[in-house]
């Protein structure tokens, strides 16, 4: 009983943690995204390719950057 309940925290902080790793490298994608924005010159296409982020994500980061 122990030892199950000490398998299931581990196994709770190693998702906990995973999410957390997951949900910095989606913001540093963004940030990446923002500075590649403000050089003017990328299409979302080519912004998209660079990042992994959809051609979608891109163009809705596009607008909420022109606000």
């Amino acid at each position: 009983m122990l030892a199950e309940n000490l398998e299931n925290l581990v196994k709770k902080e190693r998702l906990a943690g995973r999410q957390e790793a997951e949900q910095r490298a989606l913001e540093e994608k963004y940030e990446t995204v923002h500075h590649l924005l403000s050089f003017c010159v990328l299409t979302n296409d080519q912004i998209a390719k660079a990042t992994g982020l959809s051609v979608g994500e891109i163009a809705k980061l596009r607008i909420e950057d022109k606000h």
